[in-house]
């Protein structure tokens, strides 16, 4: 009997397991949750705690961001539409006087039908208006006599003409203006070519 000889000896080199030893295991086991006194374990509730207020402070100031960028997002609507909406309001204020110098000349003209008088006055009036845009940067191009550039000039017409050289600026039908550097209205022009 082989086979039962090497079982009794298996079972004679196993140590002998203590019940109070393995209940005494059991009690003292991180996750059974007690200590080894047997209260409950209380070292994870103040970084708990900690965490939780962590977490409640940093949702206090998203919504004051959220809040802050609602209000700003609403200002610069508001003060965007204002200045859409009242923009011109420097310029228009600015030519007031120029209107009310029109209104006079008109009623000056029914009463006193002067043409020499009625033209000073109108003559009068452009200065002070040329003069009021001129003060918010508004400046006339002077095209006539010059090269054309197709920055500045829009060609009508053509017109040969030995007298100047080619691709100069004859005649303007209308009269081009910059707002400071920038072209707001190119002037219509007639420019000279080579005589066939």
């Amino acid at each position: 009997m082989p086979d039962q000889d090497f079982q009794e000896h298996e079972e004679q080199q196993q140590p002998p397991v203590d019940n109070e030893d393995a209940a005494q295991d059991e009690a003292t086991a991180p996750d059974g949750g007690q200590s080894e006194s047997g209260q409950p374990q209380t070292d994870a509730a103040p970084e708990r705690q900690t965490l939780q207020d962590e977490s409640t402070q940093l949702k206090d100031q998203l919504l004051r961001k959220i809040a802050e960028f609602e209000n700003f997002k609403r200002r610069t609507r508001d003060e965007k539409d204002a200045l859409m909406k009242y923009g011109a309001e420097p310029v228009l204020r600015d030519l007031l006087p120029v209107l009310d110098d029109f209104e006079r000349s008109l009623a000056s003209g029914k009463e006193h039908p002067d043409f020499d008088s009625f033209y000073k006055g109108v003559e009068i009036i452009y200065a002070k208006l040329l003069k009021t845009l001129e003060q918010r940067g508004l400046r006339p191009m002077d095209a006539v006599g010059k090269p054309f550039d197709v920055d500045y000039h829009d060609a009508l017409l053509q017109i040969p003409n030995a007298d100047v050289e080619p691709g100069t600026v004859l005649d303007q039908a209308e009269k081009g203006y910059l707002l400071h550097d920038k072209v707001i209205r190119h002037a219509k022009v007639t420019v000279s070519k080579e005589v066939e």
